[in-house]
């Protein structure tokens, strides 16, 4: 008996990705992980795994995958999508037992833009630098496409019992809005309050390394260039162009342009599913 998962289909994009390698920044090499965390720990906490386990990442559904000749326990979260196992709607969001040989279809959500399949047992591909993470700026992590097949590890504890788990927060009739605090290079552009002042737009150049941003234009106060300082997940910086950048999980280690804002941990999770056209607003608090 063996407990796998083969892919058919992959959609847009669908990746393996765990809570990222944290520790090598010095080396060059990014934290990445899953774009929305929360997503990710909330499959597997319901599937009994530790909140690290490796699960599926897909951009847009289009996801088919195909049980192997043992039967096993999945969970869909994130991005509310239609799911069917051998062609019965299930719906995502609770867990569900599907047996060997079943085929799995993870459908496009209607709001929302990355759901996560997780697996009891986690999906045991290859470690690299201690992730299972396809961090896609670096080109590390495993390379996923059809015809693939994913061993799945063995359960780590007892199933807890949940039946279902609460939905996202992203609406797709009004902006979704994002705590900042403002950044350490605020004051190289002439009005960092032109953040919170703005409706903006993802476009459609946003991927997982970070969201940029349409609606408004920040002028730089300082006819200078700044040395290149060290970058983290949830930094908004404003290149030359004046257009923003929101940088998500597989964001450079390093950048030379001005930080304005830094979006808090928990909302960086929901910048990760706003899709290219949606709208979005900042909102300034205070820093713990």
């Amino acid at each position: 008996m063996t407990r796998t998962l083969t892919l058919h289909a992959t959609g847009p994009l669908t990746t393996v990705q765990d809570l990222g390698r944290p520790g090598y920044a010095g080396i060059g090499v990014g934290r990445s992980g899953a774009a929305d965390r929360g997503a990710l720990r909330q499959g597997n906490r319901a599937l009994g795994n530790p909140e690290g386990a490796a699960g599926l990442e897909i951009t847009l559904g289009g996801l088919d995958v195909e049980v192997g000749d043992e039967a096993l326990w999945l969970c869909v979260t994130g991005a509310v999508c239609d799911l069917t196992v051998d062609g019965r709607g299930m719906g995502s969001h609770a867990p569900v037992r599907v047996e060997a040989g079943a085929r799995v279809r993870v459908g496009s959500p209607s709001v929302g833009l990355r759901s996560y399949l997780c697996v009891r047992g986690g999906v045991d591909a290859d470690l690299v630098l201690g992730s299972r993470s396809r961090d896609l700026l670096a080109g590390l992590g495993p390379e996923i496409d059809a015809g693939t097949v994913l061993p799945v590890g063995e359960p780590a504890g007892a199933m807890p019992g949940i039946d279902h788990l609460p939905w996202p927060r992203v609406s797709a009739d009004e902006p979704v809005v994002l705590r900042a605090v403002r950044g350490p290079r605020a004051d190289w552009v002439a009005d960092p309050d032109l953040l919170t002042a703005t409706t903006w737009t993802a476009t459609d150049r946003s991927n997982r390394v970070g969201a940029r941003l349409d609606g408004a234009r920040f002028e730089h106060a300082r006819d200078r260039q700044l040395p290149s300082e060290g970058a983290w997940r949830g930094a908004v910086q404003v290149p030359p162009s004046g257009q923003p950048v929101l940088f998500l999980a597989d964001h450079p280690v390093t950048g030379g342009y001005p930080v304005v804002a830094v979006v808090v941990v928990d909302d960086v999770d929901l910048a990760a599913q706003v899709r290219p056209g949606q709208s979005l607003r900042f909102r300034w608090v205070e820093a713990p």
